[in-house]
C-alpha cells in the first residue's frame, strides 16, 4: 500500500506539473462533454482499415473514452449495459462473455472464448486478468457476429477492440488530471500527459488507481481488512515516425488489481427439497480466508510502412505477461467446510504480420499471417479444492502447464463496382494445438496425465453490400467461426476423451441509413446462427463432483433481431440499442447431477441417451447466456452559458431479460438469473478546461446476480455515487 501511495504521489505531482505549464493551451472544452450539435462520423478498425461504421458490413457498437464516461462503463463487465445482444456474467476469477448467445460458458483454461478481446492490435488474455480498467482510451468496439477472417479462433461470437490512446508527434504537451470520491470510501485518480521529444519522437504517459471499501457485511471468522479493492494501473506509449512513410508505435501495460475478495453466497437456502436463498446478495456468511488479486503486463509492438503505391506492410507484436490468484469458501457459508485457492501463471506471446492494399481505387484487400502461444503453469500446492478441514486426504489438488498454440493464414479482398455494388470474400486456415501435463492428487489417489490433440479448420466471410446513395447502405453475409476443442482434466484413472472444435455459420443482412437531414443514423440487423458442436460441461455420474467437457451431438439454433440509433438535433442527443435472441438446443442427453442420480453404471450417452430416468433430453432448452432481449438508451442536453460553461445532464437505461446459466433450466436451483434494469446518471459542469461531474450508477440500487458459478451467486455491483473533476491541458 506504501509503495502505491508513494506512486501514485509522484504521478500526480508529475500530471498537476505539466498542468501548470501548459494551462494557457487548454482553450477547447475537455473530451468527456460534447455539444450534440451534430453526429460524428463512427469508425471501425476491424478489418484492418479505418472504415466508417455506416457503411460497413459489420454490425458494432463503437463508443470514445469520452462516451465510455458518460456511460458509467470502466470495466467490462458493463458493456452488455451499452451494446445489444452482449451479455457479461462476472463470477471471479474470469467472466462469461457471450455475444447472441455465443462466446464462453465454461469455466477452465482449455474452452477458449469466444468473444475475444485485442487491446492496442494484439489479442489479450483469453480467460483470467479480464477486469483490466479503461482509461485513457480512444475507442472501444464491440463487434457482433462471427469474426473468423481477422480475429481467428477466438471470434465465433464476436470480438471487443479496446484502443488507448497515442502519443501526438508535435502535438505539444498536452493531457488532463482528474480525481474522484464516492460513496463506500471510493477515492481514485487518473490521468495522462503527451510528451513532444523531437521531431520524429512523442511519449505518452498514462495511470489510474482507485481504492474502495467492499460492497459486502460478511459474518463468520475469516473477514477482515482484505475485502477491499486496490487497483494501481500504468500505460507508457512512444511513437517514433523518422520518415512519413514509416511509423513504431510501443506502448507497455503493468497493473495489479487487488479486489480484495468475490465473496458469493449459495444459489439455495436447503437443497432437499431445492429452496431458493432468499438473503441479499450483500449480506453472506463464510469461514474461508479469501483473495482475488491479478496482476498482468502487456507490451506491444506496431510497426506500419506504406509503400509509394499506398500498399501498407504492418507488424504487430505482443508480449503478455499476468498471473491470478484467487481463494474462496466454495460453500459460501460460515457452516461448511469446501474452500478453493488457485494461483495460475499465464504467458501470451502473438505475432501477426498484413499486407494492405490501398484505399483508393475499387479493389482493395489484406493478406497477413498470424501465430500466438498461451502458456499456463499452475505451481503444486496451489490448486486444491478442499472438501474437508483435514488435509491432504480431503483434497483435490493439480498442478502442472497447460500449453497451447495456433498458427494461421488469412486474406480479405473486395471489389466495388460503379453502381455501388461491392463483393468481398474473405478465409481464414487455423491450426491449433494443445498439451497438458499435469499431476492431480484426488483424494488420496495420484494420477498424471500427458495428453496432447490438434485441431484446424476454416473460417471466413462471404459479403455483398449495395451504397444505393449517401442515405442507404443495404449488405448481407455468410459468416463461419471456429473454436478448437481441448483435453478434460482427469478424474479417476483413465484418461478422459477430449472434446472436439466447434463452429458457427451465420446468415446476417443489414440497412444502415442516414435520416433527418444526417441527424439520425440507423442501423438494423437481423442474423441466423447454425451453431454446431457446442462445446458444454457435463457432470461424471459416477464422480458427481466433478464435471467433464464433451460436445452437443445436433445443431443449436440461434437467431434474432437488433437497431441501433444514433440522434443529435442541436445541444439534444440520444441514443438506443435493443437486440432480440432466440435460441433452442439441438438433442442432447445429459445428467443434471445436483440431484440424485438413478442407475448412474447405465451412463447417459450424449447423443442417444440410457435407460437411467436421469439422464435428460434437453433438446429445444434455451442457450445459456442468450437473454430474449437486451434494450438500452441514453439521453443528454447541453445547456450553454457563455463560452466556457456548459451543464449537461445525461440519463442512462440498461434491461438485460432473464438468462438460464445452465442448460438444464432448473428454476428450482437458481439456474435462471433474473432480469437486469439498470439507470446511471450523471451531471457535468464543464467550466474552461475544468469538467466537474456528479455521477451515480446503478441509481436504483437494483441487487441481482451477475453469475452463477458452483452453486454460488455472485452479484453485481450496487449503487455507486461520488464526484469527478478533471483539469484538462
Amino acid at each position: 500500500m506504501k509503495t502505491h501511495s508513494l506512486l501514485l504521489s509522484a504521478a500526480v505531482a508529475a500530471s498537476l506539473g505539466w498542468a501548470g505549464t501548459a494551462a494557457a493551451q487548454a482553450t477547447s472544452p475537455p473530451p468527456s462533454v460534447k455539444s450534440g450539435a451534430e453526429l460524428e462520423e463512427i469508425i471501425v478498425t476491424a478489418e484492418r482499415r479505418s472504415e466508417s461504421l455506416q457503411t460497413t458490413a459489420i454490425a458494432a457498437s463503437v463508443l470514445s473514452g469520452a462516451d465510455l464516461q458518460s456511460r458509467g462503463v470502466n470495466v467490462v463487465d458493463q458493456l452488455q449495459f451499452i451494446s445489444p445482444s452482449t451479455v457479461v456474467n462476472n463470477f471471479g476469477q474470469g467472466i462469461d462473455f457471450n455475444i447472441r448467445g455465443i462466446g464462453k460458458g465454461e469455466h477452465n483454461t482449455q474452452t477458449t472464448t469466444g468473444v475475444i478481446t485485442y487491446r492496442d492490435f494484439v489479442p489479450s488474455f483469453p480467460g483470467y486478468v479480464t477486469g483490466e480498467p479503461y482509461f485513457d482510451i480512444k475507442r472501444v468496439e464491440i463487434l457482433r457476429g462471427p469474426q473468423g477472417t481477422f480475429a481467428g479462433q477466438n471470434a465465433t461470437g464476436g470480438a471487443v477492440f479496446v484502443t488507448t490512446n497515442d502519443p501526438i508527434i508535435h502535438g505539444g504537451v498536452t493531457g488532463y488530471i482528474q480525481g474522484q470520491a464516492g460513496n463506500y470510501s471510493d477515492g481514485g485518480v487518473q490521468g495522462a500527459v503527451n510528451l513532444p521529444l523531437g521531431d520524429t519522437v512523442a511519449a505518452r504517459v498514462a495511470f489510474n488507481y482507485e481504492t474502495r471499501d467492499t460492497f459486502y457485511d460478511i459474518s463468520g471468522p475469516w473477514w477482515g481488512d482484505d475485502g477491499n479493492l486496490d487497483m494501481i494501473s500504468g500505460r507508457l506509449g512512444v511513437l517514433w515516425k523518422p520518415v512519413d512513410a514509416l511509423s513504431v508505435l510501443f506502448k507497455v501495460d503493468i497493473g495489479t488489481l487487488d479486489y480484495g475478495a468475490y465473496p458469493a453466497g449459495p444459489a439455495l437456502q436447503s437443497d432437499n427439497p431445492p429452496v431458493l436463498a432468499t438473503n441479499d446478495l450483500f449480506n453472506l456468511s463464510a469461514n474461508a480466508k479469501m483473495k482475488a488479486v491479478d496482476r498482468y503486463s502487456r507490451y506491444t509492438l506496431k510497426a506500419d510502412y506504406v509503400f509509394d503505391n499506398g500498399m501498407t506492410l504492418r507488424s504487430v507484436t505482443g508480449y503478455q505477461d499476468a498471473s491470478t490468484a484467487y481463494k474462496a469458501d466454495l460453500d459460501g457459508t460460515s457452516t461448511g467446510i469446501w474452500t478453493f485457492r488457485d494461483l495460475a501463471y499465464e504467458t501470451l506471446f502473438s505475432q501477426e504480420l498484413n499486407l494492405i492494399s490501398s484505399d483508393e481505387g475499387p479493389l482493395k484487400w489484406v493478406a497477413g499471417a498470424f501465430y500466438q502461444s498461451n502458456d499456463y503453469r499452475f505451481p503444486k500446492d496451489t490448486f486444491v479444492i478442499s472438501v474437508c478441514p483435514f488435509g491432504a486426504p480431503c483434497d483435490y489438488s493439480l498442478w502442472g502447464t497447460n500449453d497451447t498454440w495456433n498458427a494461421a493464414g488469412f486474406a480479405q479482398v473486395g471489389y466495388e463496382l460503379s453502381n455501388g455494388l461491392a463483393f468481398s470474400l474473405g478465409a481464414r486456415y487455423t491450426d491449433a494445438h494443445t498439451a497438458n501435463n499435469v499431476h492431480v492428487m484426488q483424494y488420496g489417489l495420484p494420477i498424471y496425465q500427458e495428453q496432447s490433440e490438434s485441431y484446424s479448420g476454416w473460417s471466413g466471410k462471404a459479403a455483398v453490400d449495395w451504397t444505393l446513395n449517401e442515405q442507404n447502405f443495404l449488405y448481407a453475409f455468410i459468416a463461419t467461426g471456429f473454436k478448437p476443442g481441448g483435453l478434460n482434466v482427469p478424474v479417476g484413472p483413465a484418461l478422459p476423451d477430449p472434446f472436439d472444435e466447434e463452429t458457427v455459420t451465420s446468415y446476417e443482412i443489414g440497412w444502415k441509413t442516414r435520416l433527418l437531414d444526417g441527424h439520425l443514423n440507423l442501423q438494423l440487423t437481423g442474423y441466423y446462427n447454425d451453431y454446431k458442436d457446442f462445446q458444454v460441461i457435463v457432470g461424471y455420474p459416477l464422480f458427481p463432483t466433478f464435471g467433464f467437457e464433451l460436445n452437443v451431438p445436433e445443431t443449436t439454433t440461434i437467431y434474432g433481431f437488433e437497431a441501433q440509433v444514433q440522434a443529435a438535433f442541436g445541444n439534444l442527443s440520444l441514443d438506443a440499442g435493443v437486440g432480440t435472441t432466440n435460441s433452442k438446443l439441438g438433442k442432447f442427453y445429459a445428467t443434471d447431477t445436483r440431484d440424485p442420480v438413478v442407475a448412474p453404471w447405465l451412463g447417459c450417452d450424449p447423443k442417444n441417451g440410457s435407460a437411467s430416468p436421469t439422464c435428460l433430453n434437453l433438446k429445444g432448452n434455451e442457450q445459456t447466456y442468450a437473454p430474449d432481449l437486451t434494450f438500452n438508451a441514453g439521453v443528454q442536453y447541453v445547456f450553454a452559458f457563455d463560452d466556457t460553461d456548459t451543464l449537461t445532464p445525461r440519463v442512462d437505461f440498461a434491461h438485460v431479460a432473464d438468462q438460464w446459466a445452465t442448460l438444464f433450466e432448473n428454476a428450482a436451483r437458481g439456474d435462471k438469473l433474473p432480469s437486469r434494469d439498470i439507470w446511471n446518471a450523471q451531471l457535468a459542469w464543464t467550466h474552461g478546461s475544468f469538467v466537474t461531474t456528479l455521477y451515480g450508477t446503478n441509481i436504483s440500487d437494483e441487487h441481482y446476480p451477475a453469475a452463477l458459478n458452483s452453486g454460488l451467486y455472485f452479484a453485481g455491483p450496487p449503487a455507486q455515487f461520488g464526484l469527478r473533476v478533471m483539469k484538462s491541458f
